[in-house]
């Protein structure tokens, strides 16, 4: 397909199309002239991710690049490359570790992690965050939030495979499908999390519970 098939096929302008080929996440067209190249599946697969990980994902080029790196040579070990494509994945945070907080939290609660991992990081972040706010969470509430967690998770995992058609190293399409998913599907919960809290205080409300609707008690 010509570059203007691939934008109306991808929904990304000429423009952006032209852009990512400059700044080498997309991969070059087969030339058909001095000017003009044509672009097929593998093309319009890769534009999909880009655009999710810029659009959706907010990611900077340089993690877009990093996480293309590891989907363009995944190595061997699929829970190694997913790492490593997760850890170029917003949150950022800075902190070093030992992250105790977190550590201590995910022992205490029987969860298996990796120590040293941005998932880790984030929590552990996270976890200071409450903290200094006044608002501590110990490991038994995180361990409430990891059985939800979890009991979303496991759907997810089960459905990651391999499409077995060769098109694309199993490895890579594993880690491409944790990345897809954790950048597409993460948005969703968090917007149906703000739903449901939205209406269960709209039910207190109309229920009139004074000793729960702070409204209630001025």
């Amino acid at each position: 397909m010509r570059i203007s098939e691939l934008a109306h096929a991808s929904g990304v302008a000429v423009a952006t199309i032209k852009y990512y080929l400059r700044e080498g996440l997309l991969p070059p067209g087969r030339s058909t002239s001095a000017t003009q190249a044509t672009y097929d599946e593998g093309h319009l697969q890769r534009l999909r991710l880009v655009r999710s990980l810029v659009e959706v994902g907010g990611l900077p080029l340089a993690k877009v690049r990093a996480v293309l790196a590891v989907i363009d040579d995944p190595g061997p070990d699929p829970y190694a490359a997913v790492g490593d494509a997760l850890a170029a994945l917003p949150p950022y945070v800075r902190d070093e570790p030992p992250y105790a907080r977190a550590t201590a939290a995910l022992e205490a609660i029987g969860l298996a992690h990796d120590p040293g991992s941005a998932a880790v990081a984030q929590l552990e972040a996270a976890l200071a965050g409450l903290e200094a706010a006044g608002r501590p969470l110990d490991a038994e509430a995180v361990g409430r939030y990891a059985e939800q967690v979890a009991a979303i998770a496991r759907r997810e995992v089960a459905s990651v495979e391999p499409d077995g058609s060769g098109a694309q190293d199993p490895v890579a399409t594993v880690v491409q499908d944790v990345v897809l998913g954790t950048v597409l599907v993460e948005p969703v919960i968090l917007a149906l999390r703000r739903i449901v809290h939205a209406a269960l205080f709209r039910e207190r409300h109309a229920a009139g519970d004074d000793g729960q609707n702070p409204a209630a008690s001025r």
